[in-house]
């Protein structure tokens, strides 16, 4: 799936791209309306979305924007937007709007369900199990299984976690990733069970299927 990406800030249109090319995306980026435009095929953003529309009257898109007062929402969505996200943002919450997006485009999700070996995880009820045993896990916990769950052969860094299941202004040196990952090998690996969820030495971690 292509995903332009349309951010004058550098650091901020940087941590977008690095994270959604992690979630399988392909990504440009565009700095300004002209170089949106001419990334589509060739300016405030409301312009842009008028543009979009005429263009092509289904294409998901979300507005992402430090301008949070009711009016501007209101008129990104009444220009076309299918939804709205407010800088400072979790970026699991940004991929969860989008995958909305996408599916209100018509473009949906084959699955709501995650599966790798005998671990489950429901997107829409939120519900994880390890064959028929239920894990009771905390939203947190619910982003952090999803991320792995999604990338499941891939090591991810603790920067890499920290950046998609909390957001980009979270202090880096922060252990709260091992933390929260700590609490979820627990729940995930339980007595008797193949462990599921290990660490790469130096590296992050991985969800490593049972062998």
């Amino acid at each position: 799936m292509q995903i332009l990406v349309v951010e004058d800030d550098e650091r901020i249109a940087s941590f977008l791209a690095k994270g959604l090319t992690a979630d399988g995306y392909a990504v440009t980026v565009a700095a300004n309306g002209p170089e949106a435009m001419s990334a589509l095929g060739g300016i405030d953003g409301l312009e842009i979305m008028a543009a979009i529309r005429k263009q092509d009257p289904d294409l998901p898109v979300l507005i992402v924007t430090a301008r949070a007062e009711v009016s501007h929402r209101i008129r990104g969505l009444d220009a076309g937007a299918n939804d709205y996200i407010v800088k400072p943002f979790a970026f699991d919450e940004l991929l969860a709007r989008l995958r909305a997006a996408l599916r209100s485009g018509d473009r949906k999700e084959t699955s709501t369900t995650l599966t790798v070996d005998d671990l489950s995880f429901d997107l829409i009820t939120k519900v994880a199990r390890r064959g028929s045993r239920l894990i009771e896990l905390s939203p947190r916990e619910w982003a952090l299984l999803e991320l792995f769950m999604r990338h499941p052969t891939q090591i991810l860094s603790r920067v890499q976690i920290l950046n998609r299941v909390w957001d980009y202004g979270f202090d880096p040196g922060s252990n709260i990733v091992d933390v929260y990952v700590g609490y979820l090998r627990r729940k995930l690996n339980a007595q008797g069970e193949q462990p599921l969820l290990g660490t790469i030495r130096g590296a992050g971690y991985r969800l490593v299927p049972p062998r």
